[in-house]
């Protein structure tokens, strides 16, 4: 990825950081978008800079504000001269059990998994069709397998599956868009699932372990990287889990 400029959401920790961090092993320069975690997007692209001069830039944006993503594209081609590739991986998590969902609940979990890809895919759409460029959605296998609780997520999610078809149409030929929904590579930083609640859900894989956020990261190269005839595709990285459920 050589020469090519990668913007990636939500990138200043846990997937989105180990993304950033393949995508620039790579060779690509990185944009490092954040929102409210400005000091560990500065040390990521610290870090980078440091291991390559002027490869790495963190910007923050509101992602449900759809000036600040047209802003965010923007920027991003105003320093860097071009945009590739964009990973749609900014992403709210928590449950919704029916009968408990409410207005601020859709404007979080619908915004951030689904409106904002969307319009920031459209803000990036002019410049990824000059350079021929990809675009990557981080899904969930619960966007097609529910998971019990999470009805808004789930749905939010399985929006994104279908959104990221739906975009490979717009955009081709010239623009490739995929999807790569994780399974059991990192939990959550809350206690939403205790040590028996992992273990249930570990068992339920084929490969009986849990990933890592690098196969997320690694999936995601080889759609920018390796698989130039490849589109409107998603993979799922799971362990197998989607194929047991």
């Amino acid at each position: 990825m050589i020469g090519r400029t990668a913007l990636i959401t939500g990138a200043a920790k846990r997937v989105g950081q180990v993304i950033a961090r393949e995508l620039h092993a790579a060779g690509a320069n990185v944009v490092v978008h954040y929102r409210t975690a400005a000091d560990a997007a500065r040390r990521l692209a610290d870090e980078m800079n440091a291991a390559r001069a002027d490869s790495a830039l963190c910007l923050a944006a509101d992602l449900s504000d759809r000036d600040a993503l047209l802003s965010l594209v923007e920027r991003t081609a105003a320093h860097f001269g071009r945009l590739d590739a964009l990973v749609n991986n900014a992403s709210s998590f928590f449950a919704t059990p029916l009968g408990t969902i409410d207005e601020a609940a859709w404007a979080d979990l619908v915004g951030s998994n689904f409106k904002a890809p969307l319009f920031l895919t459209q803000a990036a759409a002019p410049h990824l069709r000059r350079t021929r460029g990809a675009v990557v959605n981080i899904t969930d296998i619960h966007a097609e397998r529910p998971l019990p609780g999470y009805l808004l997520y789930c749905a939010a999610k399985a929006g994104l599956l279908g959104l990221t078809r739906a975009l490979a149409v717009e955009l081709a030929p010239e623009v490739r868009v995929n999807a790569v929904a994780p399974g059991p590579v990192l939990w959550p930083d809350d206690a939403a699932f205790d040590e028996p609640a992992r273990r249930r859900i570990i068992g339920d894989t084929l490969l009986r372990h849990a990933g890592d956020p690098r196969d997320v990261a690694r999936a995601v190269r080889f759609l920018f990287n390796d698989a130039p005839y490849v589109t409107g595709q998603v993979i799922n990285v799971d362990g197998g889990r989607t194929a047991h459920l």
